[in-house]
């Protein structure tokens, strides 16, 4: 199975990386909108939702509120990000509510009607919100500029997606090799408090790394520092709430979609919640 993941991710890495790097915005932001759809898809599996019309139904939804979103943001001098921002504002938000309901794991879990119209709701907010986030980040005017033939503002979403991606592979092996402390026993028994800090110290190095390469300034740095441990903090919540609707749906993962990994969806939970907070911390930092 680990050498199933490895070569997967060996695959997926390099083919991330290139199109955050070279795809224009607006090229990036059609890509992003396929995979997250795509995670949106099984997220309604969590959420018990069987038939394929209604599942569908409500896919074109989302989609179409993506498609507002651009629509409404458009002006004579080319385009407002405002309504981005505030759906990126709301999904922070959401998060802070899912991380309240980690603490009543049974909440929601008995497949009443309620339950499910609230972790379908939930799956919008959870989707817009990070999609905008990445376009926010990938098309920041305020970044515009070129680190050789690359754009900072590409530069800084990858800066982003390495502090989540380290988070995670920080907190796999820390966790593997000192891990003794439980984080969340009732929704997800192998994470560790070891592995957290594991994957904060991991995802800070390669953020200050891949900061300083965006053209960070080195009065910068600590609050790019901070940056990655709320991101890891924010990354782990959304990682634990897809535990959660799993647990609750009694699957092991989203989907079988993905060799070694399982679904979209299982690849994409840590990045639903961090990238809106991310992106929140960028702005008000000021990096």
């Amino acid at each position: 199975m680990t050498k199933t993941r490895t070569l997967a991710a060996l695959v997926m890495g390099p083919l991330a990386i290139l199109a955050v790097l070279f795809l224009p915005t607006p090229w990036m932001m059609v890509l992003a909108a396929v995979l997250f759809l795509a995670g949106l898809w099984e997220w309604f599996r969590l959420a018990e939702v069987e038939d394929t019309l209604t599942r569908t139904f409500l896919l074109a939804a989302n989609l179409l509120l993506m498609v507002m979103l651009v629509w409404a943001s458009r002006t004579e001098r080319g385009g407002s990000l405002a309504l981005f921002h505030l759906a990126i504002f709301v999904g922070v938000i959401w998060w802070f509510f899912a991380g309240l309901w980690l603490k009543f794991p049974g909440f929601g879990s008995h497949h009443e009607g309620w339950a499910r119209a609230i972790k379908l709701a939930a799956g919008t907010l959870a989707v817009i919100p990070a999609w905008c986030a990445l376009a926010v980040i990938h098309g920041d005017p305020g970044d515009e500029g070129m680190v050789g033939i690359i754009p900072r503002n590409h530069l800084w979403l990858l800066t982003a997606l390495m502090m989540i991606w380290m988070a995670d592979t920080g907190a796999y092996f820390a966790g593997r090799k000192f891990g003794k402390h439980k984080l969340a026993p009732r929704i997800s028994p192998n994470k560790t408090v070891e592995g957290l800090v594991g994957g904060a110290i991991a995802a800070t190095v390669f953020g200050l790394i891949f900061a300083m390469i965006a053209g960070a300034e080195t009065s910068d740095l600590p609050w790019v520092a901070l940056t990655a441990l709320i991101t890891v903090i924010a990354s782990v919540v959304g990682d634990l709430f897809e535990s959660l609707l799993k647990r609750h749906a009694g699957v092991k993962d989203s989907s079988d979609l993905i060799p070694g990994h399982g679904g979209i969806l299982d690849r994409m939970d840590s990045v639903l919640a961090a990238l809106p907070v991310f992106a929140v911390c960028k702005a008000s930092f000021g990096f």
